[in-house]
């Protein structure tokens, strides 16, 4: 009986470590590679600048990426700035709303490393210097969502609010933040 009881146990030890073994690899989240997808939008990714006060550019708890609101940065270092439409056209901040959405990749991937580990763009606020009688927020702030939607395709669909602020710092046009689940 014993020696039922030693076989019996070592065959249970040896199916699990064999289970364990022959675990199917995981799935990819995409048919395609992110990073190279973006190279072919001519968008190049750079390491986004240290924020210049008390607060970080990322923020995790457990697969969620908090993003830090960020502005139209273009490749020379400055800003899109202006009020909607009185300085900056509906067009012109569409496009601002499109590099803060490149600034945001930005401080993700230097967050996360891959951006093959987005699972979904979970939310979007998107923030635009406009003036008074201003409405079309939603038509400005479209420009991060198609810009996520042609990267990630289903999974860069998000939650949104687009508001209008009276202004922004540095009277940049567009503001956006942006939370993100990740897979480990």
């Amino acid at each position: 009986m014993k020696i039922f009881v030693a076989l019996f146990s070592l065959f249970l030890i040896t199916s699990c470590v064999q289970i364990k073994q022959t675990k199917p690899q995981s799935t990819p989240l995409y048919s395609y590679d992110v990073e190279q997808r973006i190279d072919s939008m001519g968008i190049t990714l750079t390491t986004p600048p240290a924020p210049v006060a008390n607060y970080v550019n990322a923020t995790r708890a457990g697969n969620l990426v908090f993003l830090a609101g960020k502005g139209p940065r273009k490749a020379d270092g400055t800003y899109i700035t202006g009020k909607v439409p009185s300085e900056v056209s509906t067009e012109e901040a569409y496009m601002a709303a499109r590099l803060s959405g490149i600034q945001l990749l930005n401080a993700l991937k230097a967050e996360i490393g891959d951006l093959n580990k987005v699972e979904q763009i979970v939310e979007v606020l998107g923030m635009v210097n406009a003036d008074p009688n201003y409405t079309d927020h939603p038509q400005v702030v479209n420009g991060c969502s198609d810009l996520l939607v042609e990267i990630f395709g289903d999974r860069g669909k998000h939650a949104r609010a687009a508001v209008g602020m009276g202004s922004l710092p540095s009277n940049i046009s567009t503001e956006i933040r942006m939370t993100v689940l990740v897979s480990e």
